[in-house]
């Protein structure tokens, strides 16, 4: 997205101080370290350190010009914009630039899958229009913004994951990315530290609604009843007045879902790995390609571990069709699918054990699914698992991560290796079920463990919370074997 930074400065009620007011910057960056030639710095206060204190820095990697809110020495030839406030100066230039690009928004939020269908809808709205998404976790309240500065501004549909920690932080994401439309994956106890109930982190993934454009679309899991409850409620608060959503709903089990599947099945010509399944199709009109009914069926085949993401390619294929995507089209696109790093990635490092690389992130539905996939896939194979600590879990942590390690124990994983204070009951919890486990405070260890332990013929699940930083136990499990890896790309 390109911009003259006096133009930036009116748009953010600041003032240019210092540079050229006629350059051109194109994307943005808070990060001193991370800043591409020609970008906006924004010099953002923190709980550790200060943006003002790099904008040296910055000027050095080549940013257009900086963004800031206190006095700054600026550097030879680099450009200043002062402003009230850098945090709103942020929000206040993407309210803006949204005016003009993308043309159109899809947000996507849940408990779990908004990575994956955001891959998967990124594919699958690429096969007809010029398509822009977040890369990887830039899905807050500092990552939106920058993830849609940063757009080219031919874009005609950006599809923007959006995640939250607290109440009100959706809200306030979709008040600045005013989507098009909204689809929802699922209402999982995830971050039950901050909202304390299933019911209040579901009151938080409906704020998404709140800037919906009128006459959007919502894509819903009609599976899930909290999902279900809210979106039923906003429609019928709606009612049939202009500017009603129009609402299509998708699962694998409600007679609601017009967008479904049967046949769901394990990919047997790719080993195992991957799913396949009969997409079946019922649009009503105003909610088909060009607003007329559509009816159909098809043959899908989904190159991604784990049954489970058939939930989040139906999410994919329902919004995707709704927007106008021929159905022939929508199926190519999910056949293309690949991983999203450390969600699910397969590797088959050479003279090494198979890992399930799952690093990223984790929840306690989560990783009862991941489990049970996994064991399924063993086969002959030792089935080994490393599970991390599950953050923000509040009081009811300990008893999450005991059912965790019993589930890991039921299924026949052993080993099991549990990482992090919390993994203590998850120790405890496989060893009752008659696993032999082992406990690690720390990732480094829980790798080196690992790398000596396992072998070929084994087949071993990494998953934890990000902060647990369990990509180090998969990083050592392939240097292991000289980073020779058969990768099957698929995604969690």
């Amino acid at each position: 997205m390109r911009r003259r930074i006096d133009e930036t400065a009116e748009a953010m009620r600041g003032r240019v101080t210092a540079g050229d007011p006629a350059a051109v910057w194109d994307g943005a960056a808070f990060d001193s370290r991370k800043v591409r030639r020609g970008e906006l710095f924004f010099a953002l206060p923190g709980e550790a350190t200060d943006g003002h204190r790099f904008v040296g820095t910055a000027a050095e990697a080549g940013a257009a010009a900086a963004v800031v809110h206190r006095d700054v020495e600026p550097p030879e030839g680099a450009a200043l914009i002062r402003v009230g406030d850098t945090y709103e100066a942020l929000h206040a230039l993407t309210r803006s630039c949204r005016r003009q690009a993308p043309e159109r928004l899809v947000a996507i939020t849940g408990s779990a899958g908004k990575t994956t269908t955001k891959e998967l809808l990124t594919a699958v709205l690429g096969r007809r229009f010029r398509v822009a998404k977040n890369e990887g976790n830039l899905n807050n309240l500092y990552g939106f913004p920058l993830s849609l500065l940063g757009i080219p501004d031919d874009t005609e549909w950006m599809v923007a994951e959006m995640g939250m920690s607290s109440k009100g932080e959706l809200a306030q994401l979709s008040r600045l990315g005013r989507p098009d439309a909204v689809v929802f994956t699922n209402v999982r106890p995830v971050h039950l530290e901050f909202f304390g109930s299933l019911r209040a982190i579901a009151e938080a993934k409906a704020e998404l609604l709140e800037g919906l454009a009128p006459g959007g679309l919502v894509v819903a899991n009609a599976d899930d009843p909290e999902v279900a409850r809210f979106v039923r409620r906003h429609a019928e608060a709606a009612g049939e007045r202009a500017g009603a959503p129009r609402v299509v709903w998708y699962g694998r089990e409600s007679p609601e879902a017009s967008v479904t599947a049967d046949g769901v099945a394990a990919d047997a010509e790719a080993g195992g790995w991957g799913s396949r399944f009969r997409l079946r199709v019922d649009l009503p009109a105003g909610l088909g390609p060009d607003g007329a009914p559509f009816a159909g069926t098809a043959e899908v085949r989904l190159p991604i571990q784990g049954a489970y993401n058939v939930a989040n390619a139906l999410a994919a294929a329902a919004c995707g069709l709704a927007l106008g995507v021929p159905l022939d089209e929508v199926v190519a696109a999910l056949a293309g699918a690949r991983a999203a790093k450390g969600r699910g990635e397969v590797h088959r490092p050479a003279g090494g054990p198979v890992v399930i690389d799952d690093s990223y992130n984790s929840n306690p539905d989560a990783v009862a699914l991941a489990l049970a996939s996994a064991a399924e896939l063993a086969g002959d194979r030792r089935c080994t698992a490393v599970l991390g600590d599950m953050l923000e879990l509040g009081p009811d942590g300990p008893r999450f991560h005991r059912r965790a390690g019993e589930r890991a124990g039921e299924l026949g994983f052993s080993p099991v290796a549990g990482v992090g204070e919390l993994s203590r009951e998850l120790v405890a919890g496989a060893e009752d079920r008659g696993a032999e486990a082992h406990w690690f405070a720390a990732a480094a260890e829980a790798a080196e463990w690992a790398a000596g332990a396992l072998g070929a013929g084994d087949l071993v699940l990494v998953k934890g919370s990000r902060g647990v930083g369990l990509d180090a136990v998969v990083a050592r499990l392939l240097a292991a074997r000289g980073g020779r890896d058969d990768r099957n790309e698929g995604d969690g």
